[in-house]
């Protein structure tokens, strides 16, 4: 199994960030933090990337089921959601996939909720209407 949810969009950056944050919305995530991955090495080590921001977006009651499960899950939450500006005004979304926390943790009792994050976040993944990728 890969780690990654992935689709590209024909959609410029500042757009596809909205659009990212819609789709997780519909699908019952919060988005709780917002890290400028290219602004931050910009201001650190005064690195260039392109236009890249990590999303950690929750749904409450996936985390609760989660923690009750494996009381040390928090080290993989929330489920991180990166918009990454590519060329010709192409954007790619990519998501952690949440069933890597079972496959991490050895812990089968988490397979129900990552089952459910997998589909919500794969619904989103889809309402953008970009070209899937692994």
């Amino acid at each position: 199994m890969g780690y990654a949810m992935t689709t590209t969009l024909d959609t410029p950056f500042d757009r596809a960030v909205e659009d990212v944050r819609s789709a997780l919305g519909d699908q019952g995530f919060g988005v709780l933090t917002e890290i400028d991955l290219a602004g931050t090495l910009k201001e650190k080590i005064d690195a260039d990337i392109a236009p890249q921001v990590i999303l950690g977006a929750c749904r409450p009651p996936l985390a609760h089921a989660a923690v009750q499960a494996e009381p040390s899950i928090g080290l993989l939450l929330p489920c991180n959601v990166v918009v990454r500006s590519l060329e010709d005004g192409r954007t790619a979304v990519e998501a952690m996939d949440p069933r890597v926390m079972v496959t991490v943790t050895g812990n089968e009792a988490l397979g129900e909720v990552a089952a459910d994050a997998h589909a919500r976040l794969d619904a989103a993944l889809a309402a953008l209407g970009g070209t899937a990728g692994n």
